[in-house]
């Protein structure tokens, strides 16, 4: 009878250690180092667009150059 008991509770006992060991993994880091966290961490800030500039410098540079070509094409000619 006691063969027969411990028997029944066997997949008792596998499932309460498959439950613990799920919720060991929930307390477990996915980061193995602080620089996978921090680079993980500034991915998903950038994809909010939390370091975004508020000014576009492009269209600036783009006028920049060409004005110092035009100068250039001009001190040639």
């Amino acid at each position: 009878m006691i063969t027969a008991r411990s028997h029944d509770t066997n997949p008792d006992l596998i499932a309460l250690e498959a439950t613990v060991d799920s919720a060991r993994a929930g307390f477990a880091c996915m980061f193995s180092t602080s620089d996978e966290y921090e680079h993980a961490l500034i991915a998903a800030r950038r994809a909010e667009g939390r370091y975004g500039s508020s000014f576009d410098w492009q269209p600036v540079l783009l006028g920049g150059c060409a004005v110092v070509l035009l100068g250039m094409l001009l001190a040639l000619i």
